[in-house]
Parts: structure tokens; sequence; C-alpha cells
């Protein structure tokens, strides 16, 4: 199997009819072949060959071949040469998410990040988004987002893509009936789909709590606690965190604490702002949590908390942005220092913190010894995700990381996201680690699709 890089063109003739460069002819091994197999997804058409003198690798396709397999548009693409005299066009690369039926906006607020796939993946392959109702699974199509050269929106009908990048905004709407039976589908025809579905704090716990390199870096967590084990835990650590299982974005996280002759404390976030609420007795603590959230405190993980390291009094943690890349290794391409806001339980940024580089924030905490500490934990960050892929059983392509470094230099993992946020690419000095983050998500769709740039492409 060859693979080359080429444009591609459209003719107006009705025949199914490809108009090949010497070059290409060349390329694909095409010479003195009378007809070819073209196929793009799914979707296959025979043609008959035409060489023409031209310079360079350019396929001109008959708008019967164009229509037959519903080619969406000429530009740069690849061509791979397969068995039986069959050549694939592309990648076919979707991007599964949801939202309106809007052309201007149709993604809401995850617009902007599925435009810069485009835009990028443009230029070598045929790339579109779509939502669970763009598919017609009868005709094994999709009416997909593509976008023009104006960055506008345009709808084209498709064959179903080589790869999927899944980006569903919602838990809720990951766990329904029809998107389980969405993904299957994909599967049984053999299309990679990464990025499953989100990830749930406790499967990630008991997923790495049997390996002894990425153990060492987990705090002592218990999914479901008993009113027992959390006061155990906050007599063995004075204080923990009580967070449900299936959050995001530190919503319902609550920072509890014991202070001998003082009593218990909690600390978490409303709608009107960060709360200190203080009790007399362990048992009023518990009465209130089972009154919030049920007495059996189920779908919840406690854990233990770890003193970080802080900056003017208020705790870091760091956000570590992973990809897969082109040779499917696990990769550090962002990483994002977050500072808590005075009185908060999380160092979101939506809850008063703010952003620092890493190299920021630990020069000002270990000094000289800063970048050293961030080696380490890059180290980490990626002995960790290579632990949960090897136990979880579907493709992942993107993880991000919620880590903290404690005063003695210890590298802990308290998150561990399958679809991370992008908020950290934000900050004007990690805008190139943003434009990197998308085009390592492409080169994993090369890799996955099986479409790999050759050396000097």
């Amino acid at each position: 199997m060859s693979m080359t890089f080429c444009n591609v063109h459209f003719t107006q003739q009705p025949q199914k009819i490809v108009y090949v460069s010497g070059a290409l002819m060349k390329s694909l091994k095409l010479s003195g072949k009378k007809s070819v197999k073209l196929r793009l997804g799914g979707e296959r058409i025979p043609a008959l060959v035409k060489p023409i003198n031209k310079q360079g690798n350019h396929l001109y396709l008959a708008s019967g071949v164009r229509k037959g397999i519903k080619v969406p548009m000429s530009g740069g693409v690849f061509l791979r040469n397969l068995d039986a005299g069959e050549v694939q066009i592309g990648p076919l690369i979707g991007i599964l998410s949801d939202g309106t039926s809007s052309l201007i906006n149709p993604f809401g607020s995850r617009t902007g990040f599925i435009k810069q796939l485009l835009r990028e993946g443009s230029n070598q392959s045929y790339i579109f988004a779509f939502t669970p109702r763009d598919i017609d699974w009868q005709d094994e199509s999709v009416n997909g987002y593509f976008l023009t050269e104006t960055d506008r929106f345009t709808r084209k009908r498709v064959p179903l893509p080589d790869v999927v990048y899944n980006r569903l905004p919602s838990r809720r709407a990951e766990t329904s009936t029809s998107i389980n039976q969405l993904r299957e589908r994909f599967i049984r025809k053999k299309i990679p789909f990464f990025n499953w579905s989100f990830f749930n704090k406790s499967d990630i716990y008991r997923l790495l709590e049997n390996d002894p390199l990425a153990a060492q870096h987990i705090p002592e967590s218990h999914m479901n606690p008993t009113p027992e084990q959390i006061k155990d835990m906050l007599d063995r650590h004075s204080f923990v965190y009580y967070k449900p299982s299936a959050g995001s974005l530190g919503k319902g996280i609550y920072r509890l604490s014991y202070v001998p002759k003082r009593g218990y404390y909690a600390r978490y976030r409303n709608t009107k702002g960060n709360v200190l609420q203080r009790f007399a007795t362990f048992s009023s603590l518990i009465k209130t949590l089972q009154t919030r959230h049920g007495r059996t405190l189920r779908s919840y993980v406690v854990q233990q908390g770890i003193r970080l390291i802080e900056i003017d009094a208020c705790p870091l943690d760091f956000r570590f942005h992973m990809h897969k890349n082109g040779k499917n290794q696990w990769v550090v391409v962002g990483i994002g220092a977050k500072k808590a806001g005075k009185g908060s339980v999380t160092t979101h940024l939506k809850n008063g913190g703010s952003l620092l580089t890493p190299q920021q924030a630990l020069s000002r905490v270990f000094g000289a010894r800063g970048e050293e500490v961030l080696n380490n934990a890059k180290k980490t960050a990626i002995t960790i995700a290579e632990a949960i892929e090897a136990r979880d059983q579907h493709l992942i392509g993107e993880i991000g990381f919620d880590f903290g470094i404690d005063k003695d230099e210890n590298i802990w993992m308290f998150e561990a996201n399958a679809k991370p946020g992008r908020s950290i690419f934000r900050h004007p000095s990690l805008r190139a680690e943003g434009k990197a983050s998308v085009e390592h998500i492409l080169e994993h769709c090369l890799y996955l699709s099986k479409f790999r740039r050759r050396e000097g492409v």
C-alpha cells in the first residue's frame, strides 16, 4: 500500500472517468491500467483511467464519479493505493457534536473550536462536523457541516466517515439508548470512534488502583463513602474533598475539614458565591450532606486532601492537556497553572481562579528547581495516560488531567477528563499550544483512518 498527497479537481463530464497526471499515475502504480475502483468512506465506484500530461499530482473527477461516491469538494487530500486496484480518497473525518440547525452557529459554544478544526483539517482531508440526527443509517450517509473558503458553514451529504472524533457535550445524552446505539453502529462498521464518553471518577480510580506506577500519584479515594469512612479520613488527613463521581467544572464539590476543639467545616460554592459553614459535630455535618444528596451519599467520592503549593496563600493546581500524536504516542501539548480564588473550593476560572503559565508558577514556588519539577510532572502525566488507555476498552485520543504538586514535590492526579475544556488556551502565552492541540487531533485522525502522512509530504 502506498500513499500520495494530490490535488483533486472536478470536471463536468457525466461519464465515470478519472483523469490522472503522469506523476500521480506512477505514484499510484496505475501505469498501463484501464480502470480503477475509487473509494470515499464506505462508497466505491469503478471508473475508467485517462492519463493526462500535467506536472505534479493531480486527479480530475468527472461528475459521474464525484456524485457516485459523494466527493464533497475539490482541493488537497491524500490517496491510498489499496489492494485489488482500489484507490481511497481521504481521509473523511467526522466531528460529532450537538447543537441547533442554524448555519451560523450550529454547535453553540463549541462552534468556534469546531471551525478551528475544520479550518486546519481542510488542507489535508475532507473534514466535517455533524450531529446524531444528521446520520442516515439506511443510506449510510451523513448530511455534514463543511466550511467554505469564506469561513461559512455549508451542508453536504457524504458517506459515513473514516474516523469519528467525539465531542458530544452532554453526559446525560451520552448515556441515552440512542447514543449508545450510535456508537455501537460505528464500531460494527469498523469505523474508529475515539473519546468514547466522559470519564466517571470512580471508574478512573478503579482502573488505576492496580497499576503500581500510576497508583502512587492517586490520593486515597473511596466511592459511595459511608459516614464512618468520611470521619476516618478526616481524622487521618485533616481535610478531604467530597465530590460527585460524574461531576465537572467544579460543581457540587465540598472541601470538608476538621479542626480539633473547633469542629468541622464545609467550604463550597452556591449560586451566590463561596460559602464556609461550621458544624459543632460530625453528625450535624453528615446530616446536612444527607439532606442535600440523599441518605446513602451514593454517586459521590471522598478524596484525601493534599496540601498544595501556594502563591499568595492561594493553592495551585495544573491542567495538563494530553493528546495522542500521529505515531499513536501520548504527549503533553499544553499546561496551565490555575491559582484558586480567595475562599474558593477549586481553582476553576469561573469560581474566581486565575491562569498562569507553569513556568511562572513553579519558578515562584521552587525557584531554579521549577523546570525539573515540571519535567517530572510531564513524565507522570504520560505514565498515567498510558495506564488509563491500557485498561480502558475504548479508543482514547485526548485527556485533560488536573494535577496537584505538594511542597515535597510529590505529584498528585485529582481528575481525568476525556473531553477536556480548552479555557487554558485563552491565555496569551498558551495560544501556540492551542493550535498544536488542534494539529494533534487531526494527526491522530490521520493515524486512526490509516492516512498517515509520509515524510516530506
